[in-house]
C-alpha cells in the first residue's frame, strides 16, 4: 500500500508491503505492532475505506466494495462518533434507518442490542450523559445493528482507563460469542491482544509486514482468572519478544 507520488514534496510513503493474511470465519484476530506500522491501514483496506494500490483483498469471497454494499461488516473506531442530539437507542438505529428497516423492527433490534451490551436501561439517554466506556458500547451495538458477519475494530478501548478497558474486553468476548461475528481488532496493548484473540498478528515498522502470527491457546470462555494464569503471561512474553525482535531488525 503506497501513499503519495514521486511528484509530491513528501514523495512516496510505502505503508504496507508483501502482506498476506487469511482470517477464518468467526475468528478473533488482533493486529499489533509499532505506531505507524500500517495496522489501521490494513483494517481500512479490509473495510473499503482505502483502495489498495496493489494486490487484492477479499471479504467473504467479495471485493471490499462488494462486501460493504452487502453490509458484511461493521466498523468501530477509537472514538464512538455518536450524535449528541439523538438518544442512545436512536444512535443504534441509525444504520437501520439508512437501510429503511421498518420502525418497529428498528426499535426491537436496537433494544435487543442494548440489552446485549448491558445498556438496556439507557436507551432514552443521550450520549453526553454516558461515560466513555458506555459510549463505546453504544458504538459497538450500532455496528452490530445490521448483523454484519465481520466486525472491524480500530483501537476501540485505547482512550479508556485500564479497569474500564479490562471490563469491556470481557464484555466484547461475550458479545462476540453470542453474535458469532468475525473480529479484526487493532490494538497497541499486548495484554489486550492476548486476552481477546485466537491469533495475534505481529507487524513490522513501516513498511508494514506480517512478521509472525502467534496462536493463543488460552481456554474459552475467558474471565479475570485468565489474566492470572501462567500461560497468559507466557504468551504476553512471547508477543513482546517478537515485537522486540521486529524493532531490532528495523534498527
Amino acid at each position: 500500500m503506497v501513499f503519495g507520488s514521486p511528484d509530491e514534496p513528501s514523495g512516496v510513503v510505502r505503508a504496507l508491503q508483501d502482506v498476506s493474511l487469511e482470517i477464518r470465519s468467526r475468528e478473533f484476530v488482533a493486529l499489533i505492532g509499532p505506531s505507524g506500522c500500517g495496522k489501521s491501514t490494513l483494517l481500512r483496506l479490509i473495510g473499503d475505506l482505502l483502495p489498495p494500490s496493489a494486490g487484492t483483498v477479499r471479504v467473504n469471497g467479495k471485493t471490499p466494495r462488494q462486501a460493504r454494499l452487502a453490509r458484511d461488516y461493521g466498523i468501530v473506531f477509537q472514538q464512538p462518533v455518536l450524535y449528541d442530539w439523538r438518544t442512545v437507542c436512536q444512535n443504534v438505529q441509525l444504520p437501520l434507518e439508512v437501510m429503511k428497516v421498518p420502525k418497529a423492527e428498528r426499535r426491537e433490534r436496537a433494544e435487543a442490542l442494548l440489552e446485549l451490551v448491558g445498556l438496556a436501561d439507557f436507551g432514552d439517554r443521550y450520549p453526553w450523559e454516558l461515560s466513555g466506556g458506555m459510549q463505546q458500547r453504544v458504538s459497538i451495538a450500532r455496528a452490530l445493528s445490521f448483523r454484519p458477519s465481520v466486525l472491524l475494530m480500530d483501537e476501540p478501548f485505547g482512550a479508556l482507563d485500564e479497569m474500564t478497558r479490562e471490563r469491556l474486553n470481557r464484555e466484547l468476548l461475550t458479545i462476540w460469542a453470542e453474535t458469532a461475528t468475525t473480529v479484526v481488532f487493532v490494538t497497541h496493548s499486548i495484554a489486550e491482544a492476548v486476552f481477546l484473540s485466537d491469533r495475534v498478528v505481529v507487524m513490522s515498522p513501516r513498511p508494514g509486514r506480517i512478521e509472525t502470527v502467534v496462536g493463543v491457546d488460552l481456554p474459552r470462555p475467558r474471565g479475570p482468572e485468565t489474566r492470572e494464569a501462567p500461560r497468559f503471561f507466557e504468551l504476553i512474553a512471547g508477543v513482546r519478544q517478537n515485537l522486540r525482535e521486529v524493532d531490532q531488525h528495523a534498527d
